[in-house]
């Protein structure tokens, strides 16, 4: 026999103010969890949105990122020759050479640190999704000026349309503000790539060498081609792999999400037990009167279980609100993480999904339980007798 569930409602509403403490610190608990996860879900998205399957990366062997790599000239004459690389409409290959560089600039909190800036040709918009202007005007080749991502340009110092953006003797005028739509690209700077060479000195090769093939059987060939031939020994691989490399910069993040998590977690439980226990202990009598109304001990486990397990739900609802609220309309602006392979910054925006919000909920849901549990077994072993003595 069941206890009915209004029971429990009811207890849980004439203690209103032990309740409503036990749901807050719950809540607490799974708001910090949910935004520190959003974190790592930020740079997890930036790392895959708007990567293809079809375009493949050509770089030094051993290189962990396109900063890292040295492609010569020649050998991109005879990767650009390879079988298995797409064409345009006037046949051209779809190879875009392309050099990274790192220069040091100023946030607008003041702070230094390295920022990307890509050297490309017009073929290398053709081997991504449109990249609109939204404000200023695309650069012109062989010309210093650069285009700035808009991320960029809402986290760093003098880079408004009209700036000119320095780093020692290298510098660009800003012609542009362009919407990479939360991609990698959306943490660089871009400009003519000759221009580039030259202010870098690199004019007898490339970072990296960036291609599009037509299918799955042409990327295959492509990469043995690579592999294969003696004249080039470079690495070759998808776009999908690379940056799946670059994900471990995620990795810190979620491991703090989870260290600064359960810590809390621990200490939200011991809160929801303590809770718990003075519940049972102010309703000794409630519980000795149940089981001689004929409730089996299991029943009293079961009620109080119900009881904690709303506390958590609650609790857990209660946070992915405030996560919500708090991404939504308070961390807007864009973030950034240091990338240990590229040495740049990475720029990312919070990034709470309904699966996140649903591990939260999940999360706040086992501190309620385990934090009940206990109080639950006490309360279930309780002797009849003894209870119905209590003053």
């Amino acid at each position: 026999m069941a206890i009915p569930l209004k029971y429990n409602l009811r207890s849980l509403l004439v203690r209103k103010v032990s309740t409503g403490m036990t749901i807050l610190g719950v809540a607490l608990v799974v708001t910090v969890f949910l935004l520190v996860m959003s974190l790592a879900e930020g740079v997890r998205k930036t790392f895959t949105t708007a990567v293809s399957p079809l375009n493949l990366l050509v770089m030094r062997v051993g290189a962990q990122s396109d900063v890292q790599s040295f492609v010569e000239k020649e050998k991109y004459e005879s990767i650009r020759t390879l079988p298995g690389i797409a064409r345009d409409e006037q046949g051209q290959p779809l190879a875009s050479p392309e050099v990274v560089a790192l220069i040091n600039l100023p946030r607008k909190d003041g702070k230094k640190t390295n920022v990307i800036v890509r050297g490309v040709e017009p073929v290398a918009f053709k081997l991504r999704p449109p990249i609109p202007i939204v404000e200023g005007r695309m650069y012109r080749d062989g010309t210093n000026e650069a285009i700035v991502s808009r991320r960029t340009h809402e986290r760093f110092a003098s880079t408004n349309v009209g700036d000119i953006v320095q780093s020692g003797s290298q510098k660009w005028q800003v012609v542009g503000i362009f919407d990479a739509a939360g991609s990698p690209y959306d943490s660089e700077i871009w400009a003519d790539l000759h221009n580039v060479q030259g202010q870098t000195h690199r004019n007898t090769g490339y970072s990296i060498v960036r291609v599009k093939v037509s299918d799955a059987a042409a990327r295959d060939l492509f990469v043995a081609g690579v592999k294969g031939n003696q004249q080039i020994k470079m690495d070759a691989k998808t776009e999908q792999a690379f940056y799946e490399e670059q994900m471990g910069t995620a990795k810190p993040i979620q491991f703090l999400a989870y260290f600064v998590g359960i810590l809390m977690a621990i200490g939200a439980s011991f809160g929801a037990m303590n809770t718990m226990y003075a519940q049972v202990s102010a309703r000794i009598r409630e519980i000795a009167t149940l089981r001689a109304l004929g409730f089996p001990r299991r029943s009293i486990l079961l009620s109080f279980m119900l009881e904690a397990f709303a506390l958590g739900l609650l609790g857990g609802a209660l946070g992915a609100i405030l996560a919500t609220i708090t991404v939504s309309f308070i961390l807007t602006a864009p973030t950034g993480t240091q990338n240990f392979n590229t040495f740049a910054e990475i720029l990312f925006n919070f990034q709470l999904s309904w699966s996140l919000i649903f591990s939260g909920m999940i999360f706040a849901v086992a501190i309620g339980l385990f934090g009940g549990f206990f109080p639950a077994a006490r309360a279930a072993r309780l002797k009849i007798i003894n209870a119905l003595r209590e003053v």
